[in-house]
C-alpha cells in the first residue's frame, strides 16, 4: 500500500520567516525513514500505512514544542492506494509523460 501525507506545519507566532522551523520538521521526517517531497506550500511524506504517517505527526508538533513555539498552524490531508508504491515518483512521472504528448 501506498499512503501519501501532505503537511503543513508551522508556528504562527515566531515571525515572518518560518525556513528554521520547516527544516526541523523536515529533520524528523528524515529521521524516520520516510521518504519525501519539500515543495513550496508543504510536504508530502509517503509511507505504507496510516497508522505510520499519523504516529509522526505528534513527533513532528514536539520538535516545534521544543523551540519554543507557541502555536503551530497543521493542515494535512491524505492519499491511500493499496496495491502501489513509490507513488511520489509515479505520479508525477505520469502527468509528465501526458505532456510529452
Amino acid at each position: 500500500m501506498s499512503v501519501l501525507m501532505e503537511i503543513a506545519m508551522f508556528p504562527t507566532d515566531v515571525g515572518e520567516s518560518k525556513s528554521k522551523y520547516v527544516a526541523e520538521v523536515l529533520k524528523v521526517i528524515e529521521g524516520n525513514g520516510f521518504a519525501y517531497q519539500l515543495t513550496p506550500m508543504a510536504t508530502i511524506v509517503e509511507a505504507e500505512s496510516v497508522e505510520e504517517l499519523c504516529s509522526l505527526v505528534p513527533k513532528m508538533y514536539k520538535v516545534l514544542e521544543d523551540m519554543g513555539v507557541g502555536r503551530v498552524y497543521s493542515v494535512i490531508k491524505f492519499d491511500i492506494r493499496p496495491g502501489k508504491k513509490n507513488r511520489l515518483k509515479q505520479k508525477i512521472a505520469s502527468v509528465q509523460k501526458h505532456l510529452q504528448k
